[in-house]
């Protein structure tokens, strides 16, 4: 079956709420919060936002419920532009949801989350599959699949099969975890070396690089003072795939992702920051 879109998102649609604090509270602790949001957050569904806010045609596929949290976040990805089509309400099952407590001193968040159900399969037609976590179960229930797959492993998924993977998407710090005693860097080339063909790995303000066999390049991250950096990574994830798709040679691309999740870190939740296409080529000219 084919799609209008090139990319298809697949896994987790979350439902957040969001407490501004000037500090985290410690155990048994008591804050007042300077201000509260609910939006809409999930690593792959945030990631699909990320790329239809820059001008890419992209589906969301997943399982939320048939509750008023369920109509609330595919009106919010309708409202964005992302195609719903390929979304499961399902009877039954709640819509997951999420608490995030910000640090308005340092932008530092603390998160508690019902996780998202799996989907029962990955969607064919696409030149381009993204996983999160929840997206990457089902992938790995199905195998190797057609379409090329990018994998968003900032939060680490367990049992990771490289070899179902073509653009590997780990931060730096899950990186040496997954590769004990190594550099970031090094255990990149680990990675490609377990099956994957490109390697992109994010390091907060530092930047990112990518590596492939033939290459390795940095770009520095764009400097920013963050009110929230809630969802950076996921934009970072969505903004990459949008390059891609718009024929953007690697190191442009990571440079673009890099812009694209620092300027998306000016708005207390992970989305409303997001900029467009025009703003982020702007932005550029600031970047080393």
């Amino acid at each position: 079956m084919a799609h209008r879109a090139s990319v298809v998102c697949v896994g987790s649609a979350i439902l957040d709420t969001i407490a501004l604090v000037d500090r985290l509270p410690g155990e048994d602790q008591r804050v007042e919060a300077d201000q509260v949001v609910i939006a809409g957050g999930g690593n792959a569904s945030t990631s699909a936002v990320a790329i239809a806010r820059l001008g890419v045609d992209v589906e969301f596929s997943g399982i939320v419920g048939d509750d008023e949290a369920g109509a609330t976040v595919l009106a919010q990805l309708e409202a964005e532009g992302v195609g719903t089509s390929l979304v499961e309400r399902r009877a039954g099952v709640e819509t997951s949801h999420s608490v995030v407590v910000v640090s308005r001193e340092s932008g530092a968040r603390a998160i508690l989350t019902r996780p998202a159900v799996t989907p029962d399969r990955i969607p064919s037609g696409f030149d381009w599959v993204h996983v999160d976590k929840a997206g990457y179960r089902a992938l790995a229930q199905g195998g190797r699949i057609s379409s090329a797959v990018s994998l968003d492993d900032g939060n680490p998924v367990p049992g990771l099969d490289l070899n179902l993977i073509d653009l590997y998407v780990p931060t730096a710090i899950v990186l040496r975890e997954r590769f004990p005693g190594q550099s970031a860097e090094d255990g990149a080339r680990e990675a490609l070396r377990l099956g994957t063909t490109t390697v992109v790995a994010t390091d907060g303000a530092h930047g990112s690089f990518a590596a492939t066999r033939d290459q390795l390049v940095h770009s520095p991250g764009l400097p920013i003072t963050p009110l929230s950096t809630l969802g950076a990574g996921d934009v970072f994830h969505g903004a990459l795939l949008a390059a891609i798709v718009l024929g953007k040679p690697l190191q442009e691309a990571i440079r673009f992702a890099n812009v694209t999740a620092a300027l998306s870190c000016r708005a207390l939740d992970g989305r409303s920051g997001i900029p467009d296409r025009t703003e982020v080529e702007a932005a550029l000219s600031d970047l080393p």
